[in-house]
């Protein structure tokens, strides 16, 4: 079973006084790449939460976020008592007019937009609210991973679309194929033909099927056959493994370029080119694939 590398995962913990959101959002990516937005005080534990991330989904570009809101009445938050008087004061120095009530409330609003009028107080990481995060980390991820999975099933079922629509046209190269010779053998008889020169039969007969044997599919036929048969096989593995499916279209493109340079037949043409086109959409999805 494929997974996609695209997906969304979230989990939220109300706690007595705070309300911790984590948020999962990965889209693909050729390896793996963590960007993290938590909370400064949290800024010790970012390396394990990165390597608790790492071993739930692999690979993507991944965007965790931390949201942690204070809900209840105590905050780390207080005004620096001994600075705000000091702004204050010097404020009313810098007044040259009386200060009423009402100025006063003013000035304890410009006073606390002064630098370090506020001060934080860093507080310890309580373990067990630490490993109540850690959980939601773990339940975000399980969602996140089903929702690739699902992706995943939607991809599966298109790709084996596209792979046996490519399977049919090239049953139709092979029903056509017989008429494709004859019609190269026949044209380079009537271009001889035209010459009009004399030849000897035997070694004009000779050099025809030389020639036509240049224009023999029958490997490339059968190994396209085989590498569609094996990007469906490795499709149905236990395992979702995006960069080897994308190398087996990579093989699968290489026999269709092949059948379409030695063709030479406008009918087959046409069908090379059908091919080509199911398989670029095939590439394009597989870039979304683990």
């Amino acid at each position: 079973m494929i997974q996609s590398m695209t997906g969304f995962g979230k989990d939220v913990i109300q706690l007595p006084a705070k309300k911790i959101t984590v948020e999962l959002k990965s889209l693909n990516s050729k390896n793996l790449d963590i960007n993290a937005r938590i909370p400064s005080s949290y800024r010790e534990k970012e390396l394990e939460l990165r390597n608790l991330i790492a071993s739930g989904l692999v690979r993507g570009k991944i965007d965790f976020s931390l949201f942690v809101e204070v809900t209840g009445e105590s905050s780390n938050t207080q005004l620096n008592i001994g600075v705000l008087k000091g702004y204050m004061d010097q404020l009313r120095a810098a007044s040259t007019v009386p200060i009423g009530h009402n100025d006063e409330v003013e000035l304890m609003k410009m006073a606390v937009r002064m630098p370090d009028a506020l001060k934080v107080e860093r507080e310890e990481i309580d373990p067990k609210e630490y490993q109540t995060i850690k959980n939601a980390v773990i339940k975000a991820l399980e969602e996140i991973n089903t929702f690739r999975t699902q992706e995943g099933s939607a991809l599966e079922s298109d790709f084996i679309d596209r792979i046996n629509t490519i399977s049919d046209l090239l049953e139709k190269v092979k029903e056509i194929d017989p008429e494709r010779l004859q019609v190269v053998r026949t044209r380079l008889e009537k271009a001889v033909e035209d010459l009009k020169v004399e030849v000897d039969e035997n070694r004009f007969e000779q050099e025809l099927i030389y020639y036509i044997e240049k224009f023999d599919i029958t490997e490339e036929k059968v190994r396209l056959a085989n590498h569609l048969n094996y990007f469906i096989e490795s499709l149905n593995s236990g395992d979702s493994n995006g960069k080897k499916l994308g190398f087996i279209s990579q093989e699968i493109g290489r026999e269709i370029n092949t059948i379409g340079s030695k063709s030479n037949y406008a009918p087959m043409q046409q069908l090379v080119v059908q091919m080509k086109d199911e398989l670029e959409k095939i590439k394009e999805q597989l870039l979304n694939v683990l």
